[in-house]
């Protein structure tokens, strides 16, 4: 990690400003004001205009979300549409099993791959290793760049596969696919994601040797929990602290408020702020893991509870390496349906999906009329779930730093926010932010 630089001047007035801030997607402002040696207020406010895509989905024929929705995000379409499937295969009455539900597991497997490589790599670690971009960094860490290109290729090719294309796939319909893969086509992967599962163990304890600020802090983790696997598609909804519902329950535990410094809603649990993601599903789920994921995490220095932001890229590069596992093993028992969806008719009523986004839980809820016209819909994606946790730890960060000089300060902050990846489109390419000493 960048070293610290102590401020000759805590306790006088002060501003620092960043104007952009890169290494992560979409736009925001963060305002941190201090006074009199002490941190009044800390914002995280997201700016851009809102793109009104549940009002987009209205009047739309049921088949017609995952398509749509996918356009969200172009680091974790999988996600929009695993979400839609499955709220609108709940309004439907139907669920996908079997053979039809393995593969979606594993183009979702494609997505974390792809999407944990990108943020460990290219936007995270070099705020470890005290480089501006990764462009910097790779100069004197070129074989650490390079296995972070190989892993996100890997993973783009498990969602060009599976997906028809790697960007906004088009082959996910409701019910299943459009068409599925040639077993010999699968088995043409293994290879390369066998080396992506070494490469990803050795990301594991290349992260895992960083230097981490101490910053433990008492989170409430949510995230889904499934009985037999590691939680990407399925399961139920379950906290730190004792929540356990169903999908369909979600609206009835958390709440969404509009703040006029963000574009983006703000979620709570019960009034209570509450963290999504990478750190929330290994504190809830560890034992799901594969062996060889525990195995690593504790190599690689993580406890069995995880409560400090900053080590979230070694708990990312652990659910790494347990996607490359869990693809191997799905490709390994794959045999080719008889048909590639199974039928999806329409009827009345109101379905929910959630699933985990390489960020955090994906919530989908759409009504639909007797038709199969789409008459409301909700999503709520991760980012606007941890806005509230950004907000506290920067406070919170702040408060216990500010002896750093007006650099060294704003460098953390920053890294802060990436801690969390924050897909602000749906991550932050350009964020102002200031600090302001009174």
């Amino acid at each position: 990690m960048k070293k610290a630089e102590v401020c000759g001047r805590p306790g006088k007035s002060r501003t620092v400003k960043v104007n952009a801030l890169a290494r992560v997607e979409g736009e925001g402002a963060m305002v941190v004001k201090i006074r009199e040696g002490k941190v009044a207020e800390a914002k995280f406010g997201i700016f851009e205009p809102p793109r009104f895509f549940e009002a987009l989905l209205r009047g739309r024929s049921y088949t017609e979300p995952p398509d749509i929705t996918a356009r969200i995000c172009g680091i974790c379409p999988v996600a929009y549409q695993m979400s839609a499937c499955h709220a609108i295969e709940s309004a439907c009455g139907v669920r996908v099993e079997g053979v039809l539900r393995d593969l979606r597991r594993l183009l979702y497997c494609g997505e974390w791959i792809q999407s944990h490589a990108l943020h460990i790599f290219m936007l995270h670690a070099p705020d470890f290793l005290g480089y501006q971009s990764s462009f910097h960094m790779a100069a004197d860490y070129p074989d650490a760049v390079n296995r972070g290109l190989r892993l996100k290729k890997a993973g783009n090719s498990l969602l060009a596969l599976l997906g028809g294309r790697a960007v906004h796939p088009v082959n996910v319909r409701v019910g299943g696919f459009y068409r599925v893969p040639d077993p010999k086509d699968l088995k043409g992967l293994a290879g390369e994601l066998e080396w992506a599962r070494d490469a990803a163990l050795e990301t594991v304890h290349w992260t895992g040797a960083f230097d981490f600020p101490s910053f433990d802090q008492g989170y409430e983790f949510v995230s889904l929990c499934h009985p037999e696997e590691y939680p990407m598609n399925e399961g139920r909804l379950v906290s730190s602290k004792g929540l356990d519902v169903s999908p369909d329950r979600y609206e009835a535990h958390f709440s969404e408020q509009h703040l006029p410094h963000s574009t983006a809603l703000h979620s709570t649990l019960e009034g209570r702020v509450y963290v999504t993601g990478p750190l929330a599903r290994y504190n809830l789920n560890f034992e799901k893991l594969s062996p060889a994921a525990r195995t690593a995490a504790r190599e690689a220095g993580l406890d069995r509870v995880v409560s400090n932001p900053f080590r979230s890229i070694v708990v990312r590069s652990v659910e790494m390496l347990h996607a490359c596992e869990e693809a191997l093993r799905l490709i390994a028992g794959y045999e080719m349906p008889e048909v590639p969806c199974i039928s999806v008719s329409p009827r009345e009523g109101t379905g929910y999906g959630c699933t985990e986004a390489p960020r955090g839980i994906l919530y989908h809820r759409y009504t639909l009329d007797r038709a199969g016209f789409v008459t409301d819909a909700n999503i709520v994606p991760p980012t606007s779930q941890n806005q509230k946790a950004v907000e506290r730890d920067l406070f919170r960060f702040a408060a216990q730093s500010l002896g750093m000089c007006d650099e060294s300060l704003k460098w953390h902050c920053e890294q802060a926010i990436r801690n969390y990846d924050p897909c602000i489109s749906c991550a932050t390419h350009h964020l102002d932010l200031r600090i302001e000493r009174e």
